[in-house]
């Protein structure tokens, strides 16, 4: 029921086909985050104009409302919120350390304070699969501790071994054939720790690994070496995903250490703070700049922004606090985002990839690309021994 096929390779950056129930899909490949059941502002049918594969949803968000009951007597996400592609489910895992102050971990699970009514919220490695399983995603995550950042070293080794513990967990209790459980590998930014969580994690076997508890607060020169370090030792027959992370940048980066999904909020959320994503960096639709530029955002890009309004119309409607704004910049962004790992697929394809990364990050960055870019590149060009 799922397949991954490597179909291109370029050094570690590869093109896959991930065959789920409701559909292939083609890595690398972003997938736009609807926490709530809904990439804000957009249609499910703006996300199929743009080329949206699969969509993020959130477990610990539905199952406070509307209840991941209510979803499954809809028939489960994609009937539910009117998105026919496949769907990935979230655990709840980040919650953990997103609402550190709303939360007690035990290591039966994590109690939680409500944040819409204040009730007590029990969410166990089991509770987490039984309501993904309602939800009906086709692609659910094991339910972890994502640590934040900083954190002790004795705290994420401790972490670690408790998410792999509840790992089992879940892995026990799940009962759906057709969903695929993801394990998630921890660590932080401590590389002995990752080879720790990984030799525990990938025995397991699961159809997918994903690189949690990143992009939490530390820098990219952080981030980036055990990113490299865990994703060269995930199964080359497995998708790989970058759990959070989504930056134009970070997208380039990642394909080119082997990493084949991405998620993030980024796109979304910077558009409805009135900036467009471009491959000359962000354009603040708040300045001066835009406000008699007739051209579109991007002339190059097919969204329905770009084809029907001016940057100078788009400035004024942000300006205006009109919804339509906020709308189109977010529709835009997800649309560059798709046609940045769109365009690294050909590239992979044609075995031309780092010449074209960096020529992309020559503009992106103007010029000056930062060495931890540079070291991603050029560790992606080392073979892989197997």
């Amino acid at each position: 029921m799922f397949e991954f096929d490597v179909q291109h390779r370029d050094g570690r950056a590869r093109v896959s086909q991930f065959q789920t129930p409701r559909g292939t899909v083609i890595t690398p490949m972003f997938m736009p985050v609807g926490t709530q059941g809904t990439v804000k502002g957009l249609s499910p049918q703006e996300l199929t104009d743009i080329h949206s594969q699969m969509i993020l949803a959130n477990t610990y968000h539905l199952m406070l409302r509307p209840g991941e009951l209510l979803v499954e007597q809809h028939g489960g996400l994609p009937e539910f919120t009117g998105y026919p592609g496949p769907f990935l489910t979230d655990s709840g895992g980040f919650q953990v350390m997103s609402l550190g102050h709303m939360r007690k971990i035990t290591e039966q699970g994590v109690v939680f304070k409500s944040h819409v009514d204040g009730r007590r919220i029990d969410l166990t490695p089991e509770r987490s699969i039984q309501v993904q399983e309602a939800l009906g995603a086709d692609v659910i995550m094991a339910f972890d501790e994502c640590p934040p950042f900083p954190a002790e070293r004795d705290y994420i080794e401790r972490s670690l071994e408790r998410t792999v513990r509840w790992l089992e967990r879940c892995l026990s209790v799940k009962s759906r054939p057709e969903q695929a459980l993801f394990a998630i590998v921890q660590g932080g930014i401590h590389s002995d720790l990752r080879d720790h969580s990984l030799d525990l994690t990938l025995p397991f076997e699961t159809p997918g690994f994903a690189i949690g508890g990143l992009a939490v607060g530390e820098s990219k020169a952080e981030m980036y070496p055990a990113v490299a370090h865990t994703a060269s030792q995930l199964p080359e027959s497995k998708p790989r995903y970058l759990m959070g992370v989504g930056h134009p940048e970070d997208l380039v980066a990642g394909i080119a250490l082997g990493v084949d999904m991405f998620d993030c909020v980024y796109p979304t959320r910077t558009g409805r703070f009135g900036y467009a994503l471009t491959d000359d960096g962000r354009l603040n639709m708040n300045s001066s700049a835009p406000r008699t530029d007739l051209s579109p955002i991007d002339p190059e890009c097919d969204c329905y922004a770009c084809r029907h309004y001016s940057r100078a119309y788009l400035a004024h409607l942000v300006r205006a606090e009109e919804m339509l704004g906020p709308r189109m910049l977010s529709l835009h962004n997800l649309r560059y985002l798709h046609r940045l790992v769109e365009r690294a697929r050909a590239q992979i394809t044609a075995g031309t990839f780092q010449f074209w990364a960096k020529e992309w990050a020559h503009r992106y960055f103007r010029g000056s690309l930062p060495e931890w870019f540079q070291a991603a590149l050029e560790t992606g060009l080392v073979p892989l021994r197997r």
